[in-house]
């Protein structure tokens, strides 16, 4: 039986990704506009064939 490899983070560098979101939020690299822009890129990258369809996937606050 074959062993698959399953990378994982680990605590440390969860701690260190989190400290980074924080601090690029607080210095403005990150805002409300940002996360709503790459929330509809994704919906659109996982759900294109409703695109196809004609559903708006754009995420308006």
């Amino acid at each position: 039986m074959a062993t698959r490899y399953r990378p994982h983070i680990s605590l440390a560098g969860l701690i260190y990704l989190l400290i980074g979101l924080v601090i690029a939020w607080d210095r403005g690299y990150i805002n409300g506009d940002l996360i709503r822009r790459v929330g509809s890129a994704l919906l659109a990258v996982f759900l294109w064939f409703l695109i196809l369809l004609g559903v708006d996937l754009h995420i308006r606050a």
